[in-house]
């Protein structure tokens, strides 16, 4: 378990991983009561969330699940942590709608890379995508020391056909132990003549 406390409050966040076997219903809970407009599904059935829990989408050899738990014992969130035996995971957090607002998720992307750094030994960086109008996951990225590296332009689909752009931000290892964030060169090399 890996505490974080939430900045400016004497609150914290812990990561307990999930059983999901064990624990069906409260995933099911959990997932079905709150809306999550920046995922691909935003409001998932139960039938959604039985589905996702037979094809091993929580728990797998490159799957971990972890509860977002408060201070005072409450589940204010979800983590998956995905492609967990690459250099490179990548993670899904969900803050429970009436927890909003409040710095969890924050306090839970510090948890999760401690996780990750501290668990993952050929974790070399950590990334997440997100849609590019999810402005709180943006600045909770910038608050935590993550660097944006890409702009995915009409990357992400949100229905009838629609695209947004999709941004990523990583955090280095390095950067991480050192308390820094090492920019992002985007200097391109000299125009190519292109020729039609």
């Amino acid at each position: 378990m890996l505490d974080d406390a939430v900045p400016g409050s004497a609150r914290t966040v812990s990561l307990i991983r999930i059983d999901p076997v064990a624990e069906t219903d409260d995933l099911v809970q959990f997932m079905t009561s709150s809306t999550f407009p920046f995922h691909g599904t935003a409001a998932p059935t139960p039938a959604d969330v039985r589905q996702a829990l037979a094809e091993g989408r929580y728990q797998s050899p490159e799957l971990d699940s972890f509860w977002v738990v408060d201070g005072c014992a409450a589940r204010v969130g979800f983590l998956r942590l995905e492609d967990v035996q690459d250099e490179t995971p990548m993670f899904d957090l969900r803050i429970a709608q009436q927890h909003r607002g409040r710095g969890l998720g924050a306090a839970a992307l510090r948890a999760a890379t401690r996780q990750v750094f501290e668990t993952l030994p050929q974790a070399i960086r950590f990334e997440g995508t997100t849609r590019v109008d999810n402005l709180a996951m943006r600045r909770t990225f910038l608050a935590c020391g993550w660097v944006k590296e890409a702009h995915y332009r009409r990357a992400w689909p949100v229905g009838d056909g629609r695209h947004v752009d999709a941004v990523a931000y990583a955090v280095l290892r390095e950067d991480w132990v050192s308390g820094t964030r090492t920019p992002v060169t985007w200097e391109d090399p000299p125009e190519v003549p292109t020729h039609r």
